[in-house]
């Protein structure tokens, strides 16, 4: 199997991972709280535990990337987030929007994550571990 394929193979099962353990995340938030707030506050917990966990598995095994300096390429990782974090968010309340039914807002969240880690590699890749070798 070629590289390539492999990273994205891979890339593909990580954001596969850190999208279920946003929406793990957000239902249990949710089941905890039902406030005015529960659904911004279900969301930015979901958001912070799936960049945390893609964080590191794609520091680790997508970019081999053994140095240190989290702090530094963390902050600049959650940089790149922003955007794609706003695609994600957008993409999830506009499905919360069709209705009260909460398949549709999990399948916006599900779609938006998808579209913003394809986006977020191409940043990653350019932008927070560009000084390490990684497939294209």
């Amino acid at each position: 199997m070629s590289r390539r394929i492999e990273t994205a193979g891979l890339y593909a099962f990580f954001a596969a991972l850190a999208t279920a353990v946003n929406l793990l995340s957000q239902g249990a938030s949710l089941a905890l709280y039902r406030g005015t707030l529960s659904l911004p506050l279900a969301m930015g917990l979901g958001t912070a535990t799936g960049l945390a966990i893609k964080y590191l598995l794609d520091k680790r095994w997508i970019f081999k990337d053994r140095s240190g300096g989290h702090m530094r390429k963390f902050s600049v990782y959650t940089l790149m987030g922003i955007f794609t974090t706003g695609l994600f968010w957008a993409t999830e309340l506009a499905f919360n929007a069709l209705g009260p039914d909460l398949h549709l807002r999990f399948l916006g969240a599900a779609l938006g994550l998808a579209m913003g880690y394809a986006a977020k590699y191409q940043l990653d890749r350019r932008f927070v571990f560009h000084t390490v070798r990684a497939a294209p």
